[in-house]
């Protein structure tokens, strides 16, 4: 059991790394295309996190799908919105 749990802290900090170090590397002119990338992958989190809490196999996973239904959606709507504003500013001013 302990094994599993140090695998997966493993993954986790190896996955964070990993994220932080292609995130830095993306040119400015890319942000807007890989905040939309990254929204259909939030989008795909949401619906899992739907399916993990209508299985309901105790109270804590009830409770933790939930929890990651909230901050799931909370980030496809500001992904959106942000990508939304992001592409507000490459339109002519004479256009709005």
């Amino acid at each position: 059991m302990m094994g599993i749990v140090l695998v997966s802290i493993y993954i986790f900090v190896l996955t964070v790394f990993i994220g932080f170090e292609v995130i830095t590397k993306v040119p400015p002119l890319l942000h807007t295309p890989l905040m939309s990338g990254s929204n259909a992958i939030s989008g795909i989190t949401l619906v899992g996190a739907l399916l993990s809490t209508g299985v309901g196999n105790n109270q804590l996973a009830v409770i933790l799908g939930v929890v990651a239904v909230v901050f799931a959606t909370i980030n496809v709507v500001g992904g959106f919105l942000v990508t939304d504003r992001m592409l507000e500013m490459f339109k002519n001013k004479d256009s709005k």
